[in-house]
């Protein structure tokens, strides 16, 4: 790590224990909201085309949902009239959809509540959605041919996209879609976390998830998968991070160094992670440049150990921490449970039983773990502090990233017409 990253880190590090127990709203909501909007949760359903929108705590019930393909005959057709897209568009269907086409994968509010911000993977683009109407604001296609996971800046005003074709993150401007800049990573961007000054960016490149090159020693066949760090204004690389020797070094060298979804602590101090075929998470100290622990949670009797039968080469994927940095909740995708993690300690939970639970987040109150269960279509919420159960409330089909988002007071979904 650079001498001025680290420095940067560490005066951050120490204002921010200072502010560690705001909650987790906080940092999605931009200072200049207006008071007439709603705290909600967006949930997008991926092989739906569809984003539900849901109460960010409470009894999480339905308020509203979004078409997010309403120019699909318009795509299509382009798509149909380009071969190379039209390939592009099945591979994506046969292989990391599952059968299915991914029209939503990550979703933002606007600062000002008016619009969802979405993008659809095998539309290759983001596009920006008017809650009253339904209508397409703007629409920016992405380089290459797919794109994925996005991050929101903490003022709300610019938006992250993984362009995984084309090894390439777009920095776009929320509310007008112009492209403010770019920067290259390793194979398939996909996790974007910005730290919470806004001043870097954190890309995760997880290599090929969809070949069947997975027993351990053709490890080496799925890429350059690492995370790469940007300065968020210049978006000039920074610092690059290989979890391969961390890993070797533990003598872990059986493991994926593909970094799935991954959270920070609440001073930054701490990087949370899950990597591709593990049922577990490691933390890794931001000042040393370690992994400092390592914890293997339980496996599903039921679940093949067989890596080819693991969606996209997920185990587990999702992971997220209550505000007060004190429990971590992590989903258990391929063995069908979510449970809550002592942080200090590494003690996990009671296992809650989930179908294929695929991301999560913290609900609004900070209260809750919030998972989307893939396999049941539905979102379940789990109590931070017992680790039990809440609620379950339905959503469309194949719901995968959740997001806190505001909307107006009064929104109940776009109006007809």
């Amino acid at each position: 790590m650079s001498v001025t990253r680290r420095r940067h880190l560490c005066s951050l590090t120490a204002a921010l224990a200072l502010t560690a127990a705001v909650p987790a709203t906080a940092v999605a909501a931009p200072p200049s909201s207006p008071a007439a909007l709603r705290e909600v949760m967006f949930v997008g359903n991926n092989w739906d085309g569809t984003a539900d929108v849901i109460a960010s705590s409470g009894d999480f019930g339905k308020i509203g949902r979004i078409d997010v393909v309403p120019d699909k005959e318009q795509r299509m057709a382009e798509i149909n009239a380009n071969p190379i897209k039209w390939i592009y568009f099945m591979a994506i269907r046969n292989s990391v959809g599952e059968g299915h086409d991914q029209f939503v994968d990550d979703m933002y509010s606007t600062p000002d509540g008016t619009a969802m911000v979405v993008s659809r993977p095998s539309f290759a683009d983001v596009v920006s959605i008017d809650l009253a109407s339904g209508r397409i604001n703007w629409r920016f296609p992405v380089s290459g041919y797919r794109s994925d996971h996005m991050a929101v800046s903490p003022d709300g005003r610019r938006v992250a996209v993984s362009a995984s074709t084309s090894n390439t993150v777009h920095v776009l401007d929320i509310v007008s879609g112009r492209e403010l800049g770019r920067f290259a990573t390793g194979d398939k961007p996909h996790e974007n976390i910005f730290t919470q000054d806004g001043k870097y960016i954190y890309n995760m490149a997880i290599g090929d998830v969809n070949t069947q090159t997975d027993a351990p020693w053709l490890d080496w066949t799925k890429g350059d998968r690492r995370i790469t760090v940007v300065d968020a204004t210049t978006y000039k690389q920074v610092e690059v991070i290989d979890m391969r020797p961390q890993l070797d070094a533990l003598g872990l060298k059986d493991f994926s160094d593909a970094v799935r979804p991954a959270v920070f602590s609440p001073d930054e101090s701490k990087l949370y992670f899950q990597v591709s075929f593990f049922n577990g998470f490691f933390e890794y100290d931001i000042a040393t440049g370690k992994i400092t622990r390592t914890k293997t949670l339980p496996e599903n009797p039921a679940t093949s150990d067989d890596r080819t039968t693991f969606v996209n080469d997920s185990r587990h994927h999702g992971i997220s921490m209550s505000p007060d940095g004190s429990k971590l909740c992590v989903a258990g995708t391929m063995d069908d449970y979510a449970t809550v993690v002592d942080r200090t300690t590494l003690q996990e939970g009671p296992l809650i039983t989930a179908a294929k639970p695929y991301w999560a987040t913290v609900s609004g109150d900070g209260k809750s773990c919030v998972v989307s269960e893939s396999g049941t279509d539905q979102v379940t919420a789990i109590d931070f502090a017992t680790g039990r159960k809440v609620v379950s409330v339905p959503v469309g089909d194949h719901p995968q990233r959740v997001r806190l988002a505001r909307v107006p007071a009064d929104w109940t979904g776009p109006r007809s017409g």
